[in-house]
């Protein structure tokens, strides 16, 4: 299984399914982190990570505090395809890491990210 990121024209292949996407909040400034998986049926989120709460971050009912994190699994179905946007409003670029590597992406405003499943 393979893993595809489509970020400024440029297509990466990654030999993993499953990857962790991470940033910091910008208006908290803590980190928030998702765990993905990627199929051939699409992308779904597995589980979420947030270290602290307030502006838009309350950890939703049934959330478990473990070790500084809120650890929850969000209510979200099963996507084609994860399109994230950089707004420039945080003050870093989103990290995805899989199969041991990490790439910084979306550094700069208005551009978009597609991450889906490679076949």
């Amino acid at each position: 299984m393979s893993l595809c990121i489509l970020a400024g024209g440029k297509l990466t292949v990654i030999l993993a399914n499953l990857f962790t996407l991470s940033w910091t909040h910008s208006v908290e400034q803590v980190e928030w982190q998702e765990t993905w998986r990627a199929s051939p049926a699409g992308v779904e989120i597995v589980e979420a990570r947030v270290q602290g709460s307030g502006a838009g971050m309350e950890p939703p009912p049934g959330s478990r505090y473990e070790r500084g994190w809120w650890i929850y699994r969000p209510d979200v179905g099963l996507l084609p395809e994860l399109r994230l946007a950089a707004s420039g409003a945080t003050q870093s670029a989103w990290t995805l890491c899989a199969a041991g590597t990490c790439h910084a992406l979306g550094g700069r405003p208005g551009s978009t990210i597609v991450v889906s499943y490679c076949p």
